[in-house]
């Protein structure tokens, strides 16, 4: 008689509850007491999903697609790295975007600018350009450029080859905060304003222009946009020669921002790694989730329960708290990016090695 009073009595206030949720929800309210356990997570519990992308296989695909749409229809010839947990949204992780981006010989890509913070990281070509603000920087393989937030941008290629490179933004950001605008100039390509290369002969060399000069040009806050694999290899190596090796990253390096020492971009950091031929990491795990692409050698990444192997210019993504761990078959360089820039500003970042 008491089990059938308590299962009456629950039924009645699930009854009771379920009035009161179809009287709310017109009025847009709702109980947290239904949702609280997914809303306030014990652990990060990412829907993106670990993915490899092979270069080879994308480049055929964006070949195809040189063939058929010009960059200028297109504005942007991109294809996009949509990470398969997160269909329609454009990301490969929730708060990053990823596309492999292609200019033909004599094409241009029109001049725009935008809320977004963008990096290009150089996948083939030599000597295509991006200018910003009408500044060219020439561009070689495993170069990382920048566009940040705001800044006139346009992409050319004057060689008799294609260009691709890898575009990192920061898409979903700014859609999580409604803040995105975007102009586009009225000429495909901004005005030469200095010749190519100046910034990096005035901010290029851990020095600046004395602040208030007239040599002083650049905006205060991120000075600096190109960071030549003709520089961070060699000091990669450096490193490596004599340093103590990390047992989670090999031997890592940071892209920082002169400015302030900080990550290059307001809400992306990015970073390159050397492991030796047969080093194995110890896995590790990490609230920022990063897209690797690896440059040089081969490695077999652990991801959780996965294994995947990868080539030159293979993209891979590793999701938030997802434990990883790598192998490497051969002497192996990767660039990395993430939004571990946003999640340090927001007090978020947090990471664990095993």
């Amino acid at each position: 008689m008491t089990v059938m009073s308590q299962g009456h009595g629950a039924n009645d206030q699930r009854a009771q509850l379920e009035a009161l949720y179809a009287a709310m929800a017109p009025k847009g309210l709702l109980p947290l007491w239904e949702s609280l356990h997914a809303l306030v997570l014990a652990e990060p519990q990412s829907p993106a999903k670990p993915w490899r992308w092979s270069y080879d296989e994308v480049r055929d695909h964006l070949m195809r697609a040189g063939d058929i749409i010009s960059a200028e229809q297109a504005e942007r010839r991109v294809l996009i790295l949509e990470n398969p947990g997160l269909g329609g949204l454009s990301a490969i992780t929730p708060s990053l975007y990823a596309g492999l981006q292609l200019i033909l010989p004599g094409e241009v890509a029109p001049c725009h600018r935008h809320s977004q913070n963008a990096l290009r990281f150089v996948m083939e070509g030599s000597g295509a350009f991006t200018a910003l603000d009408g500044e060219k920087a020439v561009m070689q393989p495993f170069d990382l450029v920048l566009t940040p937030a705001g800044q006139w941008h346009d992409h050319g290629n004057q060689t008799d080859q294609p260009m691709i490179w890898l575009d990192g933004l920061d898409i979903p950001t700014v859609r999580l905060f409604d803040a995105s605008f975007a102009e586009r100039l009225d000429v495909a390509a901004h005005p030469e304003t200095v010749p190519a290369g100046d910034t990096l002969t005035r901010y290029g060399h851990n020095m600046r222009p004395l602040r208030g000069s007239l040599a002083d040009r650049r905006p205060s806050a991120r000075p600096l946009f190109h960071y030549r694999y003709a520089d961070w290899r060699p000091a990669l190596d450096a490193m490596a020669s004599s340093a103590e090796i990390d047992p989670h990253f090999g031997h890592a390096l940071e892209f920082l921002n002169p400015a302030d020492g900080g990550p290059i971009l307001s809400t992306i950091s990015a970073h390159v790694r050397l492991l030796p031929a047969g080093f194995e990491t110890r896995t590790r795990q990490a609230t920022d989730g990063t897209v690797f692409v690896l440059v040089e050698g081969e490695a077999t990444l652990e991801l959780g329960d996965q294994e995947i192997r990868l080539g030159a210019r293979d993209m891979v993504v590793i999701p938030s708290w997802v434990p990883y761990r790598f192998q490497a078959h051969s002497q192996t360089i990767l660039f990395g990016y993430s939004d571990k820039a946003s999640q340090m500003k927001l007090d978020l970042y947090r990471e664990c090695n095993h």
